[in-house]
């Protein structure tokens, strides 16, 4: 599913698509990223977290998450987050959810019917 441009993505910050669950895209180290958007401890956003070096901090309690593979790097957070398969064609940015993932905005389901 075609999702955003390479231009929407600013470097160590998060680009939440409105799916539910929501996801989020990351531009960290020069490398693209899409996870699962909530912080397994307290179910917040983690779009707009604190990114480094591909660890992004849940602004909530700081647990922290690895962007390459969703593992947990620190507490309070205890479980991992879901990574997904993203790929690049031309400037357009493609992800591939899961089929129980729902896409709620209008113009990527748009996109989902016409291709």
């Amino acid at each position: 599913m075609r999702v955003c441009e390479l231009a929407d993505l600013m470097p160590d910050q998060g680009l939440r698509l409105n799916t539910a669950p929501p996801v989020t895209i990351f531009l960290s180290e020069g490398e693209m990223y899409c996870l699962d958007d909530t912080c397994t401890h307290e179910t917040y956003s983690l779009a707009d977290g604190w990114v480094d070096k591909c660890i992004v901090e849940c602004p909530l309690h700081f647990a922290k998450f690895d962007l390459r593979t969703g593992a947990v790097v620190s507490p309070p957070a205890h479980g991992p987050i879901s990574k997904h398969e993203l790929r690049v064609e031309g400037d357009d940015i493609h992800v591939l959810l899961p089929s129980h993932y729902v896409v709620n905005d209008a113009d990527q389901r748009a996109v989902l019917s016409e291709g």
